[in-house]
């Protein structure tokens, strides 16, 4: 717990939110309002207390008129190529909103401390879980999924598509969407996000 604590110092995200956001001169029910998102919850990302979910993000991000890289990158980076080493992306862990909702996923960001990108890749790990309907997400954008090992599904509108390891999808993601793992592996992949300004 103490090693989740201090990535999520490092990563700073609840932190640039309310930077941008007071640079703006824009209260937190204002930014509410703008997301949909609940003002408390806003208050638990801004004091680092949650780990909001990439949608929760994209979301912040379409408030405020900004890429979703925004809350990736390192303060001051203007290196035009960033490695990202095996074992040194930075990992991001929902906390669970109560019992009944398990997290389903880790994601770590594999271009931290890149800026001015226009792509966010992220390798994503699915845990097994029961589907709920919450589950599924919309946001302005397009999406790369490619499957590492396991198998999942997608819900995609009112379809459902099967993937297994090394199958790949592309979509537009203003559809309402979500992944859900099956079988008995942790299924692992590498997620590309195209955020529309």
């Amino acid at each position: 717990m103490d090693s989740f604590r201090e990535e999520v110092r490092e990563l700073q995200i609840g932190f640039k939110i309310r930077r941008i956001r007071q640079e703006r001169r824009m209260t937190l029910q204002a930014l509410a309002d703008a997301t949909g998102l609940s003002k408390p919850l806003l208050s638990q990302i801004e004091n680092e207390q949650v780990i909001p979910p990439l949608a929760t993000l994209l979301r912040v991000a379409k408030a405020f008129r900004v890429p979703l890289q925004s809350f990736f990158q390192e303060e001051g980076s203007s290196s035009r190529c960033v490695l990202t080493r095996a074992g040194e992306s930075r990992k991001m862990q929902r906390r669970p909103v109560d019992d009944e909702h398990p997290i389903l996923y880790t994601y770590h960001s594999l271009a931290y401390g890149k800026k001015n990108r226009s792509l966010e890749p992220f390798l994503v790990e699915f845990d097994l879980g029961e589907w709920r309907d919450e589950m599924m997400v919309s946001h302005e954008g397009e999406e790369f999924v490619f499957l590492l090992e396991g198998e999942i599904d997608l819900h995609y509108a009112d379809q459902i598509y099967a993937m297994s390891t090394g199958d790949s999808v592309y979509y537009d993601s203003t559809e309402p969407h979500a992944f859900i793992a099956r079988g008995t592996v942790r299924p692992r992949a590498v997620a590309v996000i195209f955020s529309r300004d």
